[in-house]
């Protein structure tokens, strides 16, 4: 038996403890299947009185976590205080700085420093190990990194983030509002006290620029990202979609095209065919297309303690066996400049969702502004006849270029006929 892996943990909130519980339980397989025995060593975390349910006797308690980046009983150190700034910035790169492998779940962290990180980690012969940071119990980060490594990837897409599923989920089955269902997640712990990382992308975004860099070998670039969150769906959207045969989610999609890598984050319209369009509640999936293996599909749970912990004790069993690989694949320096794709450049349909005045004449200016911008409808559902009043128009369009719809959507925003502005939900052929 090979000596001890000896790790740190810092931060013992609801993923760390898990992680330090499921280590002691799993101690005896873990030991068996790396080959060595896994230690925790040394844990670091704000209240060192706070009842977190496990037994830290005997376990060295550090008051600084950047004092584990070189505590003399330590080979690694997992990170789970989270931030894309701080001290779990700084206790990331010292732990590198020191030779030492570091195990994360922060996604906001590589997703602003991810290139950076990974050329500090190689260039001290350390290794970066993250597969809890996207989609939590999924193993899609060894999946794109070894699995696939045989097919050059051509799109990844997926449902990244619990929490807009859940809502989108309930809005859908409950037929209530967004504000209602969303005020029901947070009571129920799906959502935070302040949700806005969640419900307008940006999470999404986060875990989508960590899946780009790996899908495609580009440097991360968290700033190409077109993101739009789930504020604006209405439970009308949620039911006119259904009526039209599809199901709205919050998708995270990434594909190579003529005009560079697009990487966008937005509300979409799916059809029942889609591998997503059954992933309900706060599930996750992960969508590959590859160009030998055809499209792979990763279903599970995204978040919760225990799902992410077993991401987390995944990375140390590769750690403790000696596994080395580049942070996103290929050596740092390997990576390529991400070229962004305009979100002009997209073709595609589009749900439109308008309230209009019910008077002669409103459709006719509509469809002639949609004639003008070459954009062909598919399909229109009007609800009821109130002359005078205000009624709800759903359109369905073929697909045009992004561009013509802007311009076509900010010309009829402006009609008198026009009770509220337009509503937008591009559709996605998956």
């Amino acid at each position: 038996m090979n000596q001890p892996l000896k790790i740190a943990i810092a931060g013992l909130g609801t993923v760390g403890a898990a992680t330090f519980q499921l280590l002691r339980d799993q101690a005896t397989l873990l030991s068996m299947r790396c080959g060595r025995e896994i230690l925790i060593s040394a844990v670091s975390a704000r209240d060192r009185d706070r009842n977190r349910g496990i037994d830290l006797k005997d376990i060295d308690w550090v008051e600084n976590p950047l004092n584990l980046a070189r505590h003399p009983e330590i080979d690694a150190v997992v990170e789970l205080i989270g931030g894309s700034e701080g001290i779990a910035r700084e206790l990331v790169e010292e732990t590198l700085i020191a030779g030492r492998h570091v195990v994360t779940a922060n996604k906001a962290l590589l997703a602003h420093h991810g290139t950076e990180l990974a050329r500090l980690a190689e260039g001290n012969g350390a290794s970066i190990w993250y597969e809890a940071a996207v989609a939590g119990g999924i193993p899609i980060v060894k999946a794109l990194r070894d699995g696939l490594a045989g097919n050059s990837v051509e799109r990844v897409y997926g449902i990244l983030n619990g929490t807009c599923n859940y809502i989108l989920t309930a809005m859908r089955e409950s037929g209530r509002e967004f504000d209602d269902v969303l005020a029901e997640a947070q009571s129920l712990g799906y959502a935070e006290a302040d949700p806005s990382f969640d419900i307008d992308g940006v999470d999404t975004a986060h875990k989508l620029s960590i899946l780009t860099a790996l899908a495609f070998g580009t440097e991360v670039n968290f700033d190409a990202i077109h993101i739009e969150g789930i504020r604006g769906v209405s439970a009308d959207d949620i039911i006119f979609a259904e009526e039209m045969g599809y199901r709205v989610k919050l998708l995270g999609i990434a594909r190579r095209t003529d005009h560079g890598v697009e990487q966008r984050v937005h509300p979409c319209l799916v059809a029942p065919t889609s591998p997503i369009a059954y992933v309900e509640d706060a599930y996750n999936a992960v969508v590959v297309d590859g160009n030998n293996v055809g499209t792979t599909v990763y279903q599970g749970k995204g978040a919760g303690g225990k799902p992410t912990a077993s991401a987390v004790i995944a990375d140390i069993m590769d750690i403790a066996r000696d596994v080395q690989v580049a942070t996103f694949a290929v050596p740092a320096g390997d990576l390529t400049p991400s070229k962004p794709a305009s979100m002009e450049h997209r073709i595609g349909s589009f749900y439109i969702c308008m309230t209009v005045r019910d008077q002669p004449g409103v459709m006719a200016e509509i469809t002639a502004t949609f004639r003008d911008e070459m954009i062909s409808l598919e399909s229109m559902l009007q609800r009821g006849r109130a002359p005078g009043e205000a009624v709800p128009v759903v359109l369905i369009t073929h697909e045009t270029e992004e561009t013509a719809m802007v311009r076509a959507l900010e010309y009829i925003s402006g009609l008198d006929t026009m009770v509220a502005p337009p509503r937008m939900i591009r559709i996605e052929t998956l």
